[in-house]
């Protein structure tokens, strides 16, 4: 008999207000995937703020974020480049979480330019609060290329450049939201840095990705949206018929080269 999927809970408001709702000390693993301030129409709200009102915007969620994040929790954040080194001093240095990697994420689709070099990537960075954080590297590793007596051909270390296509607008999942990320991009944050019924929290849920996977692997998990019809279409995704994530690795279906004979 099939285990029965747990129900994430869905909240709908703004960010920084609904996670006081939460208690201290008491998520696991945050990911989190804010407006990038670049005018973005997210159906009742406009991504497009000054710079100090964007300022403001992330230090309300970042210091909720901080707040409830477990000692050895992580946070996972994404960003564009226009703010990404101010989101990374603001973590360090107001927030007082470490850094545990700069990850960037790595599709091979985008906006074509005449002018400069065309975007093909964006980047996530990973810190925790605390030094320590869970890190499950069994549960990430990607088939070797080649075998070799000194590699571990339980898999290697995915490294810090992740390949994963974008969910393509002709694509059959995809939802209408500007920025829906891919479910096996999520699917490795979610098997790194938690366990099984671990909570997780997405204080801005989009499409509900987080609250997909989370669910499909066995984490509770708390999302957040300021859009009515972003959770109603979440809720509706969660009651669908699991088939597999989209967009996978591409490295993960490779078969090692020069495997050793029998008796070899």
């Amino acid at each position: 008999m099939n285990k029965p999927l747990l129900i994430p809970r869905l909240i709908c408001g703004k960010a920084a207000e609904a996670m006081k709702s939460l208690g201290n000390d008491s998520i696991d693993l945050i990911i989190a995937d804010p407006p990038y301030n670049l005018g973005k129409n997210y159906g009742n709200n406009v991504d497009l703020k000054t710079r100090e009102e964007y300022q403001a915007f992330t230090r309300d969620w970042l210091r909720e974020a901080a707040r409830v994040l477990k000692p050895g929790g992580s946070l996972y954040c994404f960003m564009g480049v226009k703010f990404i080194a101010r989101l990374y001093l603001m973590l360090e240095e107001e927030f007082k979480l470490s850094p545990q990697g700069w990850i960037t994420w790595h599709y091979t689709q985008g906006m074509g330019r005449k002018k400069g070099f065309s975007p093909r990537h964006e980047d996530i960075l990973w810190f925790s609060k605390g030094e320590a954080a869970c890190f499950n590297l069994d549960e990430v590793r990607v088939p070797q290329k080649y075998y070799r007596k000194r590699n571990n051909m339980a898999g290697a270390n995915p490294g810090d450049v992740w390949q994963f296509s974008h969910v393509h607008y002709c694509a059959a999942e995809r939802l209408p939201h500007p920025t829906q990320k891919p479910e096996a991009l999520i699917e490795r944050i979610l098997r790194a840095s938690s366990n099984p019924n671990d909570l997780v929290l997405d204080p801005f849920l989009g499409s509900g990705t987080t609250a997909r996977v989370a669910q499909i692997l066995s984490r509770r998990s708390i999302g957040i949206d300021i859009n009515p019809d972003y959770i109603a279409m979440s809720e509706a995704r969660l009651k669908e018929p699991f088939e597999g994530f989209d967009s996978l690795d591409p490295r993960m279906d490779r078969i090692s080269r020069d495997l050793p004979k029998d008796g070899e």
